[in-house]
């Protein structure tokens, strides 16, 4: 992937951002001293005006263009903020400001505008004019009458740079033409309005997305299948094990996004694209499959020293990439897409055990910070890990226990794992958590011990996680102790079949304190015993 020049965070508008229609904003997750009470500076130092309304109608008024398509354009492209794009995929030229004007688009529209390329970059007016002077320019080669608002259709199909008609036919149905006939309001934070749009009821000159039954997504029945050619196999050792979901904003919209992955020309790729409204996601590559989203190799340097195992392994290896629709200089993500992303979260991490945290559930820019920064410094993560962890049911169970293999994943106020004599980590594909233990099976005393503390005396209920395998023990013995070292409990499992998910080993009456589970090694020669996690529910 190329590289970019990183966008100052504060090239973003302070304005909180309210739709009629589904778009709705939520409020930014930045610390109360990033979130300024008056506009913020754009990366050139000129501030964005508290009221926009003037200005888009100056530059519609000045190029002939009907000042509902321009605000309803800028709506779809940016919701109103004075984006400061990156360089996301290559191929892909960043966008900029209210208009998030590209390229050619944005060179063109400044010179007939009379304005400097970095002025339309960095102004908001400047970029406003360059994008109406570039859609007139666009409305006179193709002879539009400029008085008939459905008539712009297909000036606004070509200034969105979208080649794929399905594409192409979504942003204008669903995005720039749904915004007129739904309207949307901007609000600066104080509470007065910065922009606003009433709703015009008007039917699109253009031809509809084709009728047809969307096949749902192989790994997440809710997404739309939109198969990208952009994809390899995994390795198939440990490396290629699904272990972490990266975060990427597509710095453009939806359409513009999954329509740019699924092009062969591009040769990039992510699993999933979320819509900006959370209404639609699609699936571009199988989660077992290698998709090409992230340029960068592992560093755990850079990640809280976790899985420094990976180090050097090319990232794609191991990660499934979720695109969102928007940019990561954006001061806000709408509600309804944070929640629609991290319920796909919560389905990628049950059904490839990836722990759900902020170590397993990363940021694009964090992994690869020489040239990228998305999703951010807005994404609001506590609410989405948070979310994540309440869709997948985490935090439910009253009391629920899991004591990882990795001491690091445990909350050591009441989960502990050790290990006796000699062991050996390992990373075979199907591990819960960040790998597993395993050691041969001897008639020697020295397992591993899996250590819960209870407040009270309490029945439990005891299963296990294992990676399966031919040489495994098929009377693998699990033992349970009650915090005086009293044994409860005992059974002998087959690790041999039934890898990959809780296997419930018991149902054990336990007493107040550090009570445990031990994984002994003694029992039937020539095999491996696996210690990789156990639950108490």
């Amino acid at each position: 992937m190329s590289t970019f020049r990183n966008p100052l965070a504060a090239a973003a508008a302070a304005l909180v951002l309210s739709a009629c229609g589904p778009q709705a904003q939520q409020p930014s997750e930045a610390p109360p001293a990033e979130t300024p009470s008056q506009p913020s500076t754009d990366t050139a130092g000129s501030a964005l005006p508290r009221e926009l309304d003037p200005l888009f109608a100056q530059a519609a008024q000045e190029f002939n263009v009907p000042a509902e398509l321009l605000k309803a354009v800028s709506y779809a492209e940016t919701r109103w903020q004075m984006v400061a794009g990156e360089a996301e995929f290559p191929g892909q030229q960043p966008a900029f400001g209210l208009m998030a004007l590209r390229g050619a688009d944005l060179e063109q529209g400044a010179a007939l505008a009379g304005v400097t390329a970095e002025a339309a970059r960095t102004d908001a007016l400047s970029n406003l004019r360059a994008g109406a002077a570039r859609l007139s320019q666009l409305a006179t080669d193709a002879k539009v009458e400029r008085g008939d608002l459905a008539a712009w259709a297909p000036v606004v199909a070509q200034l969105s740079g979208i080649t794929n008609p399905e594409a192409q036919a979504e942003h204008v149905h669903r995005g720039v033409y749904a915004v007129l006939n739904q309207g949307a309001v901007a609000l600066n934070q104080d509470g007065s309005v910065a922009a606003s749009l009433e709703p015009v009821q008007v039917e699109a000159k253009f031809e509809r997305p084709q009728v047809r039954a969307m096949a749902a997504g192989p790994d997440y029945g809710a997404a739309i299948w939109r198969p990208s050619p952009n994809y390899n196999t995994r390795p198939t050792n440990n490396t290629g094990d699904p272990s972490m979901i990266i975060i990427h904003t597509c710095e453009g919209s939806y359409s513009s996004c999954w329509s740019w992955l699924t092009n062969s020309a591009s040769q990039v790729s992510a699993h999933y694209v979320v819509n900006e409204s959370g209404s639609e996601v699609s699936q571009l590559v199988r989660e077992a499959s290698r998709a090409w989203h992230i340029g960068a190799t592992y560093d755990c340097s850079l990640n809280g020293s976790k899985e420094c195992w990976l180090n050097g392994v090319s990232a794609n290896h191991f990660t499934i990439g979720i695109e969102h629709g928007g940019y990561a200089s954006q001061t806000s993500f709408p509600a309804g897409q944070i929640d629609a992303s991290a319920k796909l979260s919560c389905d990628i991490a049950r059904d490839n055990a990836i722990i759900k945290d902020s170590y397993h559930i990363v940021a694009h820019g964090r992994l690869q910070p020489s040239s990228r920064t998305d999703p951010g410094p807005n994404w609001p993560w506590s609410t989405y890990i948070s979310k994540i962890n309440s869709y997948c049911g985490t935090s439910t169970p009253a009391g629920e226990i899991i004591i990882d293999s990795n001491s690091a994943n445990n909350d050591a106020s009441k989960a502990k794992f050790s290990t006796t004599g000699t062991w050996t980590d390992g990373y075979s594909a199907g591990y819960y958590g960040s790998g597993y233990y395993y050691a041969a099976t001897e008639a020697i005393s020295a397992p591993a011990t899996f250590e819960f503390y209870l407040p009270t005396a309490q029945t439990r209920t005891v299963d296990a996680w294992w990676v399966e395998g031919a040489n495994r023990s098929a009377t693998a013995p699990f033992i349970a102790y009650n915090a005086s070292g009293a044994e409860v409990g005992r059974v002998s499992v087959n690790q041999q079949t039934n890898g990959g998910k809780w296997v419930q080993l018991g149902t054990y009456s336990f007493s107040a304190g550090w009570n445990k589970v031990q994984l002994s090694r003694w029992t039937t020669p020539g095999y491996v015993v696996m210690a990789d996690a156990v639950r108490v529910r």
